[in-house]
């Protein structure tokens, strides 16, 4: 089967989004996205764009055939997270805020809601509406007390041929909140609780007839993590495993349609893939477990799953149509790094993620059948080639010889020789950076400067030995990793050893703290987002803000990297850049959202007090409204412009 090139189509779009003949203004690369998500429906008669025009925020629903809109969805400046389908005439939209609810403990949290678009009754519903109008309220129903807060986007099933969400929701019996399961049938509105959950009890699985199949459980103080099938009967314990990093929760049902999919904790905390049955047969479907999972979108049994195996995404589909579809797909866009956004139940409609070597990321939906490719839009508008500067693979070794890769990014229209270097350290730690287009190093080498991002030990996707050879490195070797990659592009005569900054947000963040304290001598210059700056004020904040607070996943996680037996550990001080101010010896940036619910917008006060204590040059930017990830549109611009202008001023490209 033969699919027509997109080459006409993709440049016949661009032109209408053409950039001038200099680099993209900074707003191309800060602003959120003009096209976030897609998804079709499930008949492959609509599409469900989440669109943004600066803060404004839309969903679209048009027409496969002939792109006619049927309806908008009006989102504003709340946070959209997902948009997906319940069968073909209601799309579910998850928004999310950062507040302190009434009645529910702690400091501020992210919080999630979710609203039924009826397609076709051209009517807008939150689910468990008839709860609270508002987060941050302590209005609730009088029949069943619940909240209208979800704790994760809702499961999708078809129960007796109509279209039902399935949401874990709050509900307060006596006061108290508490966490239950609740199904919602979107065409009749009716509500009701499935099944209440334990104090142990962190997630579910729903079966394909919409009843409760499966709940993990994970007790917080001795990280031991269990699953639970129910048989007709009863609830059957069918595992359990000691998962120090956190719950590994149910990923849904498995390839059958009746088994549950878990990823299960292995020796060392290694993950597997693995299906479970009520009858305590199991088996193994990926070692290592899929980054990503694929699901039927009418029935959610597991069809496939993604790796990233060395730079290219690897799709994995057990039956052999489905593999043969992604095949016909990839042949129509040659170069580009190809990301399944969506497809029809029938695998013939695919929704995909582009993303050019040369003109950046887009969307464009391949209809099989028909042979035929359509261009959905690009995700950055204004980017042509002018404004795409070129990727290179990059591989080196740390001092005591381990293997690091990562990617540089050239500024365009420079020889690479003797250029000025940004390292742009990635947050996780347990996380990585990957290949093709990233808004932030592109941005950076648009102004002059050769971006460096290291997975540095510790970093996940490189298997449990390269993840574990991080505990105990935070600070440390992990820090060294980075300037080891300095080093080694300064070797080949690439970037110019005296003319390198480090920027980072969340754990990058504090890696550019560290390397203006704990790593000195290898920047001119640090900008931190959001960045740990006293690490046992981060770690007892984590806690509730008790330092003899009950050991949690949270804190095991954290401690595994920075090689300390807790809040009271003395070792803390010695990797705390707030701890280390006197040292710091270059200018330094620090950038924090007032609502971040991650790392508390006073790690930057802290820091920036111990720096003006020191007397040490120190810039403080506040993002107001912003949270961990920077979701908002103005505030990610106002983050990359003071960076951008930090970084000309104290190391100019030029």
């Amino acid at each position: 089967m033969k699919i027509v090139s997109l080459a006409a189509s993709v440049a016949a779009v661009l032109l209408a989004f053409a950039a001038p003949a200099w680099p993209a203004a900074l707003q191309t690369y800060g602003r959120l996205p003009a096209i976030d998500d897609v998804d079709i429906s499930p008949d492959g008669s609509m599409l469900a764009l989440s669109t943004t025009n600066g803060e404004a925020r839309e969903v679209v629903i048009r027409k496969t055939a002939d792109d006619t809109v049927v309806g908008v969805m009006k989102i504003g400046d709340a946070k959209l997270r997902r948009v997906q389908w319940a069968g073909s005439n209601h799309v579910l939209v998850t928004v999310s805020t950062t507040a302190a609810a009434v009645g529910i403990s702690g400091s501020k949290r992210e919080y999630f809601t979710a609203v039924d678009f009826n397609l076709a009754k051209k009517r807008q519903t939150r689910l468990l509406a008839e709860n609270l109008d508002r987060v941050g309220t302590d209005r609730v129903n009088k029949q069943t007390r619940k909240m209208n807060v979800i704790l994760g986007a809702p499961t999708v099933r078809m129960v007796k041929g109509a279209p039902t969400a399935f949401v874990q929701g709050l509900y307060f019996p006596d006061r108290v909140s508490r966490v239950a399961l609740f199904a919602i049938d979107l065409d009749s509105g009716d509500t009701k609780m499935t099944a209440p959950m334990t104090s142990a009890t962190d997630d579910w699985a729903v079966s394909a007839d919409g009843d409760p199949l499966a709940q993990s459980q994970y007790d917080q103080k001795t990280g031991q993590w269990s699953l639970r099938i129910h048989d007709g009967g009863d609830w059957k314990l069918v595992d359990s495993a000691v998962s120090l990093s956190g719950s590994t929760g149910v990923a849904g049902l498995g390839r059958d349609g009746a088994s549950v999919l878990a990823v299960r904790p292995d020796v060392g905390d290694k993950r597997v893939l693995r299906e479970y049955r009520a009858d305590g047969t199991r088996h193994d479907v990926a070692d290592p477990a899929f980054e990503s999972l694929i699901t039927d979108p009418l029935t959610g049994v597991l069809i496939g799953g993604v790796n990233l195996v060395g730079d290219d995404l690897n799709y994995t589909f057990f039956a052999p149509r489905d593999q043969a579809a992604w095949r016909s797909v990839t042949k129509a866009f040659k170069d580009d790094r190809l990301r399944l956004a969506s497809w029809s139940a029938d695998r013939r409609k695919v929704v995909v993620e582009a993303d050019s070597p040369t003109q950046g990321p887009a969307y464009a939906m391949i209809d099989l059948d028909a042979k035929r490719a359509t261009w959905l839009g690009p995700l950055y508008v204004g980017l042509d080639e002018t404004g795409v500067s070129e990727v290179r693979s990059v591989t080196y070794k740390a001092r005591d010889g381990l293997p690091i890769t990562g990617y540089l990014t050239l500024p365009r229209g420079k020889a690479a020789k003797g250029l000025p270097l940004v390292v742009l350290a990635h947050g996780g730690p347990a996380a990585r950076d990957r290949p093709g287009f990233d808004w932030w190093a592109q941005a950076l080498a648009s102004r002059g400067y050769a971006v460096l991002q290291p997975n540095f030990r510790g970093s996940d996707g490189f298997g449990w030995g390269f993840l574990s050879a991080g505990f105990g490195e935070w600070g440390r070797r992990m820090q060294t990793d980075l300037s080891d990659g300095v080093r080694d592009l300064a070797a080949q005569g690439l970037i110019d050893p005296r003319r390198v900054c480090i920027v980072g947000a969340s754990y990058g963040g504090y890696a550019a703290l560290a390397g203006a304290t704990l790593d000195a001598g290898v920047y001119r210059c640090a900008a931190a987002v959001a960045g740990p700056a006293d690490l046992k004020a981060f770690l007892i904040w984590g806690q509730g803000g008790f330092a003899d607070a009950a050991d949690s996943a949270r804190l095991r996680y954290w401690s595994r990297f920075m090689g300390v037996d807790g809040v009271r550990d003395p070792d803390l001080a010695a990797i705390s850049p707030a701890r280390l101010a006197d040292r710091v010896e270059i200018p330094v940036l620090l950038i924090h959202g007032k609502d971040d619910t991650v790392v508390p917008y006073e790690q930057s006060q802290i820091m920036a007090a111990a720096l003006k204590k020191a007397g040490k040059p120190v810039e403080f930017v506040t993002l107001n409204g912003e949270d961990h990830w920077l979701s908002r549109g103005a505030t990610r611009l106002q983050m990359l412009t003071a960076v951008a202008a930090f970084l000309e001023k104290n190391n100019p490209p030029d």
